[in-house]
């Protein structure tokens, strides 16, 4: 069970204090909207935090609690800002960030990798995107507690910010024409953008990046689940450092 607050007095005192990581706020449909509902409603898009209309049958693991309709899921991390990580001094070092990850055990199994793997950060968005709940903490093995997680309102402007510091992109898409060996990785700081399976890379994104990369395949089946897929890369990329 991820870590909740519960109930319209609660979550509005949490949005206030802003002490506490919110994940997102669940809304039941079957509530009626009150004074105490609207300014739920209106903290949430001030502070950036994702709310959502749910069915009734989405609060049935919440049963015992008198949540009134209205649950915060809660990090079990504070998030890193990206602007405090870029003030960092970084040396051939890496980032990953992930566009529209939906799966927990997913970002969980990325993040252990990312650690072993020595990558400096992890970016995520606050939207259309899994963010850590407690699911991604045990997958992770107590990774999560080695790496920052840093997350942003929008990938577009983060990668923008990253170019802007001297960091070099590099994006997967299936249809690239170079391979992901291809790249040279170990003389700059580079960030490498993992999409969903379904979705991959956003087209936005790749715009933005300098180089596009492909795992080539020997059978024309399913793509590699993402965890597995940036095991691939990342692991070149140690390769490469290692080699030099």
């Amino acid at each position: 069970m991820d870590d909740i607050i519960f109930g319209k007095n609660a979550v509005t005192e949490a949005l206030i204090a802003g002490d506490r990581e919110i994940n997102k706020i669940l809304i039941s449909k079957n509530i009626h909207s009150d004074a105490k509902l609207n300014k739920i409603k209106d903290l949430a898009r001030e502070n950036g935090i994702v709310f959502q209309f749910v069915a009734k049958e989405k609060f049935l693991p919440y049963a015992e609690y008198n949540h009134q309709g209205v649950i915060a899921q809660i990090s079990p991390i504070q998030y890193k800002d990206l602007d405090d990580f870029l003030e960092e001094e970084h040396q051939n070092a890496s980032v990953v960030i992930l566009d529209g990850i939906e799966d927990s055990h997913n970002l969980g199994a990325i993040i252990r990798t990312s650690v072993c793997a020595g990558v400096a950060g992890i970016i995520i968005p606050s939207r259309r995107n899994v963010q850590v709940n407690a699911i991604v903490e045990k997958t992770s093995a107590g990774a999560i507690n080695h790496i920052p997680i840093i997350k942003v309102n929008s990938l577009v402007n983060a990668v923008q910010k990253l170019k802007n510091s001297d960091w070099w992109v590099v994006a997967t898409d299936a249809s690239a024409k170079d391979n992901y060996y291809d790249v040279k990785y170990n003389d700059m700081n580079f960030a490498l953008i993992m999409g969903a399976e379904h979705a991959g890379v956003s087209k936005s994104l790749l715009k933005l990046s300098d180089f596009i990369v492909k795992i080539p395949m020997l059978k024309n089946f399913n793509s590699l689940n993402v965890s597995n897929a940036l095991s691939a890369i990342i692991f070149e990329t140690v390769r490469q450092k290692l080699k030099n």
